[in-house]
């Protein structure tokens, strides 16, 4: 073979084969054209990062196809990364938040997953849907991208052949509209509730979520806790629960982590190992976008193959996902305000909090009044419950399934 065509050949490969090189070119692609279109506003609505997703989906769609054992570790481990960050960002504050209306909150954001389950559940039995199946549209439908983790390695630990697959087309194709179904719930419980933004409160009389910085602690972006917590995080998350069902069921590779991250985002401030300059920063900030774009952009080049199929045989699925999406943020927002009588700005929190999506929250912080915190704080206050609980239902609902 001549060198010249050889040349060519290694650039084909660079575009169409499967090893390291092609893996890390399309990620990089699909997050760089993600984050670019991310910064497109209808109506002052964005998508954000999400479309890091969408754009994985367009690639894998027109026929790139990649190593799968490479991309499901850069999947996960971004994903392990995303949680950790959150867990530091949330953890100083996070019993805090239980006082001064945190706790009724959180048992709303309870009531949300539970009526989600319900509401999946019915679903599957009338519709005569598999469960697993619908566990997939599930996790797309509250956006919830370590409970799609957690369910597949549950599907892997039962064995169930195909079933991995199966779970991350349904979250591919109910995720999109999810996405705009919180939105509009958002905007939808505006007129519901008759809302008036002139005469919102921007400001609550409450202890913040997140604690003042600790000028003694020490700042800067340290990754000896960071790789601390995701070993403990690691071990912690392979430990099985027993829940008289045929299988045990785990935090997981999502879940532990978020868990220890938590606890040493707590403790390590208040013990002083590291301050609020650290959990705040944009270190910590940035490790959460790369790790969240490296998932979404790893989850969309392995779907996305089977995406136009999967919409054609089974449309019903994102219907389905829209139902799961709206319902139970509807009525939980209505009573939140109706009854609760809580700030709209924190309401909006609470919603993207309790379906753990940062665009909700994104578009939150695009209506109230610029250094307004209600949204942030309404979404730190049951953002880790509301993780907990969703990696738990998910693979109950699995182990219903078999």
């Amino acid at each position: 073979m001549c060198p010249q065509t050889q040349n060519k050949s290694t650039m084909l490969n660079l575009f169409t084969g499967s090893g390291v090189g092609p893996t890390i070119l399309f990620l990089a692609l699909s997050i760089f054209i993600g984050l670019l279109l991310g910064k497109i506003k209808i109506a002052k609505i964005s998508l954000g990062i999400t479309w890091v997703l969408f754009v994985g989906i367009a690639f894998s769609a027109c026929g790139v196809s990649l190593n799968a054992e490479m991309l499901h570790v850069i999947k996960e481990f971004g994903l392990i990364l995303f949680v950790v960050a959150v867990g530091l960002q949330v953890g100083p504050g996070f019993f805090k938040s239980f006082k001064k209306g945190g706790l009724a909150m959180n048992l709303m954001a309870l009531v949300n997953v539970a009526l989600g389950v319900l509401i999946t559940v019915i679903i599957a039995k009338v519709a005569h849907q598999d469960l697993a199946d619908m566990a997939g549209v599930y996790t797309g439908a509250i956006t919830n991208t370590p409970g799609l983790s957690a369910a597949q390695q549950a599907v892997t630990d039962l064995g169930i052949e195909g079933a991995s697959d199966r779970l991350a087309a349904g979250y591919a194709v109910a995720y999109p509209l999810a996405v705009v179904g919180m939105i509009v719930t958002c905007i939808l419980l505006r007129p519901l509730c008759r809302i008036d933004l002139a005469k919102e409160p921007t400001t609550l009389e409450t202890t913040s979520v997140a604690p003042k910085t600790d000028k003694k602690g020490k700042g800067g972006f340290l990754l000896i806790p960071v790789f601390v917590i995701i070993a403990l995080g690691i071990i912690i998350g392979s430990i099985p629960i027993p829940v008289g069902m045929k299988a045990p069921i785990k935090l997981g590779l999502a879940g532990g982590p978020l868990v220890v991250a938590i606890i040493g985002g707590w403790l390590g401030v208040k013990k002083g190992w590291f301050s609020t300059e650290f959990t705040e920063g944009q270190g910590v900030h940035a490790l959460r976008e790369v790790g969240i774009a490296l998932f979404l952009a790893g989850v969309g080049l392995g779907a996305g193959g089977k995406f136009v199929e999967t919409v054609q045989v089974h449309y019903m699925w994102v219907v389905y996902g829209v139902i799961i999406t709206m319902v139970p943020p509807i009525l939980v927002g209505l009573f939140g305000r109706l009854v609760l009588k809580i700030n709209y700005y924190t309401l909006m929190g609470f919603i993207g909090g309790a379906h753990t999506d940062p665009p909700t929250l994104a578009f939150a912080n695009t209506v109230a009044p610029e250094g307004c915190k209600l949204p942030n704080m309404g979404y730190a206050t049951v953002y880790p419950l509301t993780m907990f609980l969703r990696i738990f239902t998910v693979q109950l609902l699995v182990l219903l399934a078999v």
